[in-house]
């Protein structure tokens, strides 16, 4: 009996492991099949069938004390190897895996939604898919990037913005490329359909007094509050350019600062994660982009660390199997478009897009995952582009198989309707009304869209309010930056004071002498120390300082040493951080070895904080061209 318990939890071992090989995850039915080892064969371990009748003992694994080798089966194919398949055993905390383990592995455990919960899944669904078609009747040939294929995002962010709100959430930062972004900033994000179809005839997307050029239609940001549940969630989506994911550090670097304005509970100078994971990160992916694009790995890289974490990234890949006219076979080394999330054990959920309610249920428990263990997390939605990579391309030059099949799969909304009418929750007069109903909307939307006007730019509100762009009389204004000698020298005596009882390295004693020497008789002041006293003055004028890169507490040719370190216990000091109780902070921060990704953080950090000044130091010469692309597309 003993042998046949260990046999048993090895089987169930393996179902956790490699189960998700072997989900059904692919609508089309076309993605090439997994080599299987019959890992999860009760033949591999021992059992035949004459072993089907007999209880084994489990001592509740799988919350079951007893169960036939059936009963485990059943509930082991339910959970890893149906619709959804989970990656969570890369996992080294014990706690967080075994929370997964627990939250979707049982008897009781399946996905169920109620009546009313299965129909605000078709109403998003309908609204989702009738828009598209909406736009590709009246903008015939216009490129949109629809989602049509993958509309069960819309719901699915709507979890997450519920579920999050819920548990505290209070804002959330989107960022997304171009598939589906018209959808995510109208059904979602609340944009008012007649901007948009102002927008597609034509019509400035910003009021006449705004400057400044813009991108495509799909590219432009937007904010807004969503309420579920009396829980008000701020909402506000990043504008990009079509680079694929250098927007991902701009947004992090956007909650983070959120997150540091908004914090009401600190730790010494630390804000504790639980409060950072009030403003949550959710990042939009292309499966061939999340896989092929540096900057991912770099933001992934970032996500721990004490200088840049936010509590964790939701990320959501739109796997629609395909990179423009790249199959993923050529477009990656590895099973999935998720792998790289792997090194920082962040869980994977892999999902069937057609399976609406699944995908619901992964946002869900992602959502909870991230706001319990403030962590990033993966969803991986496998879903299919039903047009080309923008509606008038032909993606059948590259992909005839795939389009042939695409052509004669029903929709999302057919698929899940149908679904809904055979379980009686719905008639098909219902759903037919409902559509309908949704037609009407748009239409009304339509005319009111042919007079509407912007009235504010929806990315200049909260911090930005009562700054302008500077006009010609601006420009003549020569802004005064002078301390009196009085006030530098009392800045220059903390500079250069090291506290009683802190055990200074000998070269950094005779530093700090030296620099008080320049206080004392004003002469050579060299470029580290009148740094010192421009961000001192700044700080004491109540404007936050946030200087990071590479070595840049040091200063790469040992010149800024804005933190020393006790010899005996490696306690910090950072002068610049004890000038006076009421001054603003100064935060200095040693970087990953990453330009691209740092450089888009801090440029984030700045877009949510005007007024303090964020710096990003390139270690020296020309090494600030690693993060080119930041400086191209959006400084």
């Amino acid at each position: 009996a003993t042998r046949d318990s260990v046999r048993a939890l090895m089987m169930i071992r393996a179902y956790r492991m490699r189960g998700h090989l072997h989900a059904k995850l692919d609508p089309l039915g076309i993605a090439d099949p997994v080599e299987d080892y019959n890992e999860l064969s009760p033949a591999s371990y021992g059992f035949s069938e004459a072993d089907n009748e007999r209880k084994i003992f489990l001592d509740h694994v799988l919350g079951l004390e007893y169960a036939t080798i059936p009963e485990m089966l059943e509930i082991l194919e339910r959970t890893y190897c149906s619709t959804l398949g989970v990656e969570f055993m890369h996992i080294s905390n014990p706690e967080e895996k075994g929370w997964i383990q627990e939250r979707i592995e049982g008897p009781d455990k399946g996905i169920d939604f109620t009546d009313m919960g299965k129909k605000a899944i078709l109403q998003k669904l309908i609204e989702a898919e009738g828009f598209e078609q909406f736009i590709d009747v009246k903008y015939k040939g216009t490129k949109r990037f629809g989602l049509d294929g993958g509309e069960s995002l819309i719901p699915a962010l709507e979890q997450i913005i519920k579920r999050g709100g819920n548990m505290g959430l209070e804002e959330i930062v989107f960022g997304m490329a171009h598939r589906g972004r018209l959808n995510v900033l109208s059904q979602v994000m609340g944009k008012p359909h007649r901007a948009i179809f102002h927008e597609f005839k034509g019509g400035s997307y910003a009021p006449d007094e705004v400057e400044g050029s813009g991108d495509v239609k799909y590219h432009l940001g937007a904010s807004s509050d969503r309420e579920f549940d009396g829980n008000k969630v701020h909402l506000s989506l990043t504008a990009n350019p079509s680079h694929l994911e250098i927007v991902d550090p701009v947004v992090m670097g956007k909650a983070r600062a959120k997150q540091d304005l908004g914090a009401k509970t600190w730790e010494g100078d630390i804000i504790p994660l639980s409060e950072r994971s009030k403003v949550m990160p959710l990042l939009l992916h292309g499966d061939a982009a999340f896989a092929g694009q540096g900057v991912v790995a770099e933001i992934l890289g970032l996500s721990g660390l004490r200088g840049h974490r936010v509590a964790g990234t939701v990320h959501f890949i739109i796997n629609n199997q395909i990179g423009f006219t790249t199959n993923p076979r050529f477009s990656r080394s590895s099973p999935y478009p998720s792998d790289v999330a792997k090194m920082i054990e962040a869980p994977i959920f892999h999902v069937n897009g057609d399976d609406p309610e699944a995908v619901v249920y992964a946002a869900k428990v992602a959502t909870e995952f991230r706001m319990k263990f403030h962590k990033p997390v993966v969803i991986d939605m496998f879903c299919y582009r039903r047009y080309g990579h923008n509606e008038g391309d032909e993606p059948s030059f590259t992909q005839p198989l795939m389009y042939r099949r695409i052509r004669s799969h029903p929709t999302v909304v057919q698929v899940y309707s149908q679904r809904l009418v055979a379980e009686g929750l719905v008639s098909e007069t219902e759903v037919e009304q409902m559509r309908s109903d949704w037609r009407a909307h748009l239409e009304a939307e339509y005319e009111a869209g042919q007079n509407y006007r912007p009235n504010k730019a929806d990315w200049l509100d909260g911090e930005w309010s009562g700054l302008k762009v500077a006009d010609s009389a601006d420009e003549q204004r020569r802004g005064k930056t002078a301390l009196p000698m009085k006030k530098l020298k009392e800045i220059g005596k903390v500079l250069t004071t090291i506290p009683e009882g802190f055990n200074a390295h000998r070269t950094i004693q005779r530093f700090m002498e030296n620099r008080a020497k320049m206080v004392e008789t004003g002469e050579g002041i060299d470029w580290a120390m009148a740094e010192a006293f421009a961000f001192a003055g700044l700080c004491l004028d109540g404007h936050k300082i946030r200087l990071s890169g590479q070595d840049c507490e040091r200063g790469t040719f040992s010149q800024r040493h804005s933190v020393l370190y006790d010899q005996d216990t490696e306690a910090r000091y950072i002068p610049l951080a004890n000038l006076s109780p009421t001054q603003a902070r100064y935060e200095v921060i040693n970087s990953m070895l990453s330009e691209e990704a740092v450089l888009g953080f801090e440029y984030g950090y700045s877009l949510a904080r005007p007024n303090a000044l964020t710096l990003w130091e390139a270690q020296f010469g020309d090494f600030a061209n690693g993060a080119q692309v930041v400086f191209d597309q959006f400084i």
